[in-house]
């Protein structure tokens, strides 16, 4: 069985083959995380939505018009090994281009799955094309079934949104971590994320992105990726000492989401963020924040009576929104 589908963009076709191609784009209406060898030979990773990560190898590349990759589910729960080939292609059209993608090689059962999915994110290619940014996706918000690694991968797809809304002229905002500027906020999270892909064993280095977003996206997948190569058993190394591993991998989720929330509060961005995954993270700061405070976290503080349930995480981890400050 075969998918097919043509979305007509209103941007020249360079544009379409870079939203279709290029990591820091593919986050903005398909992905969380992405990493893409465009070559032919080269290796693909998408994390498509928290916990479903789809790759392959790539089979050929028609620079700017054509992309064509073997398909297949790294994570995704009951589609293990290739899937068939994805094919996408762009054209010049009247006002911009089209795309088309054409998945091939599926089962009936898998066509009909994988439909939906393409439906839904050919869906917000096109808001992508029109506007730059799909903005959140419900799919990736309340991840069912859900670990330390798949919130992370939550939590991370709102860290990024929240940091497609912080400019240049925010760099010196004070933030609700008292000892940071938004500036120093973003080298505190860097210097943190390589720490926590040593705890994963790996070593970890950071890299320079097109802007705050693309640079903090970077190392904080090389820091999941890591995670899911080492897995959530047994003891692995902290620099207080080794600790349960799925202790360790909830660090992370906890530290994207209250950064996020930070970076919300410092520039007055927009957080969008699910009920469902602030309850899971906060029982991970619950194992975590106790044995931390006076360090890494603060006394616990009042949240106002009105707090959405982030707000309420934020002040038992010691953080009071800006306004009351």
């Amino acid at each position: 069985m075969t998918y097919r589908k043509t979305v007509t963009l209103p941007v020249p076709p360079e544009d379409a083959f870079a939203l279709v191609t290029r990591p820091e784009r593919l986050r903005r209406w398909l992905t969380v995380s992405a990493r893409l060898d465009l070559r032919a030979g080269g290796e693909w990773r998408w994390t498509v939505t928290p916990g479903n990560v789809a790759a392959g190898a790539v089979r050929e590349v028609e620079p700017g018009r054509r992309l064509v990759l073997d398909w297949g589910w790294d994570q995704m729960p009951g589609d293990d090994g290739a899937l068939g080939t994805v094919t996408i292609t762009v054209e010049p059209a009247d006002g911009g281009s089209t795309v088309t993608l054409v998945h091939e090689g599926l089962t009936a059962e898998q066509e009909a799955s994988h439909a939906e999915g393409w439906d839904h994110f050919l869906d917000r290619l096109a808001v992508a094309g029109r506007e730059g940014d799909a903005g959140p996706d419900d799919w990736a918000a309340a991840p069912d079934p859900i670990d330390e690694i798949i919130a992370g991968e939550a939590a991370l797809a709102v860290l990024q949104h929240v940091l497609r809304q912080v400019g240049p002229d925010d760099a010196t905002r004070p933030t609700p971590c008292s000892e940071f500027t938004v500036d120093e906020l973003t080298e505190h999270l860097l210097d943190s994320l390589v720490s926590f892909g040593t705890m994963a064993g790996a070593e970890l280095v950071r890299r320079d992105g097109t802007d705050l977003e693309d640079t903090v996206a970077l190392l904080a997948a090389d820091v999941l990726e890591a995670w899911r190569r080492r897995g959530l058993d047994g003891m692995a190394p902290s620099p207080f000492g080794e600790a349960p591993a799925p202790f360790l991998a909830g660090i992370v989720p906890v530290e994207l989401l209250l950064h996020a929330w930070d970076y919300a509060q410092a520039t007055g961005a927009v957080i969008t963020v699910s009920d469902a995954l602030v309850e899971y993270v906060t029982g991970l700061a619950e194992k975590l924040v106790p044995g931390a405070r006076g360090r890494a976290f603060g006394d616990e503080v009042v949240a106002p009576v009105d707090a959405d349930a982030l707000t309420r995480l934020a002040a038992y981890s010691g953080r009071t929104p800006l306004a009351l400050v």
